[in-house]
């Protein structure tokens, strides 16, 4: 992995980390997190899509990229609850795509240099145990509804991460690619896009909290009616 670029083998890998591939001439990346022997736990919208088209705002965003590019597959579902948490092979989750980690606890320096949202934060990540912990109990629990602007797969890898969870959801999500392009399409000015990126990134976020796993769909609001559609 270079200094410009989060790109790894495969070899490289380590279980507990959090792991990206870019999408259809890198307009998106989709996320999850390696739990070694060769499978990734990752959110996606129900149906074997990556995104979930089914409101205005996700059907107006995916209609610039072909849907085929949004399957994975060889993905499969949690066979008893179908919640969009779903275990996979590594190439299957990768897709043909190149396999890029996502860097926590990184310098500003590097932050900066990252110009692009959604490949590293400043905020630093928990115990590998932690992060495995959460990603297989949502695995069984589900991740509540997807969303592609506030609740999307990079959510979901940085929530197993951190344990970190947006309670405004009106400023947006923990999703970096996301609230870059919010900034950017916001300002129009790549100053302005580089000071808004640093200032969405977790650590200086003020409407954070940490939350057990356990006690998502509590704090979230998540009922069982509402989790799984």
């Amino acid at each position: 992995m270079g200094f410009l670029s989060n790109k790894i083998s495969k070899e490289q890998l380590q279980a507990g980390d959090h792991i990206y591939t870019w999408r259809f001439c890198y307009i998106y990346a989709h996320h999850g997190i390696y739990i070694g022997d060769n499978n990734v736990i990752h959110f996606a919208a129900q149906g074997g899509s990556e995104i979930d088209t089914t409101t205005i705002s996700n059907k107006l965003l995916s209609s610039f990229v072909p849907q085929d590019s949004f399957r994975c597959s060889g993905c499969g579902l949690n066979a008893e609850n179908n919640n969009g948490v779903r275990v996979s092979d590594l190439d299957s989750f990768l897709n043909g795509g190149k396999l890029y980690r996502f860097e926590y606890g990184v310098d500003k320096m590097t932050f900066f240099v990252h110009l692009r949202g959604g490949t590293c934060t400043l905020v630093q990540a928990d115990p590998v145990e932690d992060v495995l912990h959460r990603a297989k109990v949502l695995c069984e629990t589900g991740f509540g509804r997807y969303d592609l602007l506030q609740n999307n797969c990079e959510d979901f890898a940085i929530y197993c991460k951190t344990g970190l969870v947006v309670m405004n959801q009106i400023q947006g999500g923990r999703s970096g690619q996301v609230n870059a392009l919010r900034s950017l399409l916001r300002s129009g000015d790549s100053v302005d896009y580089v000071r808004s990126k640093y200032q969405v990134d977790l650590s200086n976020r003020k409407d954070v909290v940490k939350v057990a796993v356990e006690d998502l769909p509590v704090k979230l609001g998540w009922s069982s009616s509402s989790t799984f559609v």
